[in-house]
């Protein structure tokens, strides 16, 4: 069914992301569950380097520093090619055994947090892709923000109206509100949107969070309408997979990274 864009008064919401991380992680009241949480994940396919066994390539600490290893983990497919084409370049011995591999962002999440209170503890770091990080300065620099610098994956998500309601989208019988990892399939919603109510053309803005904040919102937040938010991959990460599903077979899920027995990224 195809989805209708709706506004929505939901502008204490999104709010609570735009919270800076020690304040977010101070929040240890009632959240979503951790399945809820996933189920939210799992749809968004993101990339990993990884063996034929499905271990994740990693970068570990340097000599003599104290911390966990490091997967990277790209919002982009093509990023994640770019980077494994370089690796064959300054390493082709340890770039021969690994390959880029989509996994579902709800199995990253589970794997981080099924070893974060290990001793083989596994970090994961998200890629995001540096054309969108350009769109979230811009954005927050046209806001009147003194910054250099956006940190995390951003998501995009839209405005209007007199009262600033957000964007939501209607699926099924529930109103959604749509986060949108590029800033220009949001852009398309959102001509779609002015051609449908031209009186709030002039009243939609842009807004800017990290997926990384969000994350930590609904892990520590107790706000029932959290419920509503939806990630939107990227339309070429959908293809990409939909493409691969006829040679994986029919109804079968991607390859995932496996932990432990993660490969180690060369040093710098």
């Amino acid at each position: 069914m195809k989805a209708l864009v709706r506004w929505g008064v939901t502008a204490s919401i999104i709010g609570s992301t735009l919270v800076s991380s020690a304040l977010v992680g101070a929040m240890r009241v009632l959240a979503l569950p951790e399945d809820q949480i996933v189920q939210k994940l799992r749809p968004v396919p993101v990339f990993a380097i990884a063996n034929s066994q499905g271990s994740p390539l990693v970068a570990s600490p340097p000599n003599g520093q104290q911390g966990s290893p490091v997967a990277g983990v790209f919002i982009s497919q093509k990023d994640a090619q770019a980077f494994l084409d370089a690796l064959k370049t300054k390493n082709p011995a340890l770039a021969k055994d690994v390959k880029v591999v989509p996994v579902s962002l709800g199995e990253v999440y589970q794997l981080g947090q099924s070893s974060k209170n290990k001793p083989e503890r596994l970090d994961f770091q998200y890629v995001p892709m540096e054309q969108q990080v350009k769109s979230a300065l811009t954005l927050l620099q046209q806001g009147g923000q003194q910054v250099s610098q956006f940190n995390g994956v951003p998501l995009f998500l839209a405005r209007a109206g007199k009262d600033k309601g957000y964007l939501t989208i209607q699926r099924g019988n529930e109103q959604v509100i749509p986060l949108f990892f590029k800033k220009e399939e949001l852009q398309n919603m959102l001509e779609r949107f002015k051609q449908q109510q031209p009186d709030l053309a002039a009243t939609i803005d842009i807004q800017v969070v990290n997926l990384e904040g969000v994350i930590q919102t609904l892990q520590t937040s107790n706000n029932p309408q959290l419920g509503q938010i939806v990630l939107i991959p990227p339309q070429e990460s959908v293809e990409y997979i939909r493409a691969l599903q006829p040679a994986q077979g029919q109804g079968q899920n991607p390859p995932k990274p496996q932990a432990p027995a993660p490969q180690s990224a060369p040093k710098k």
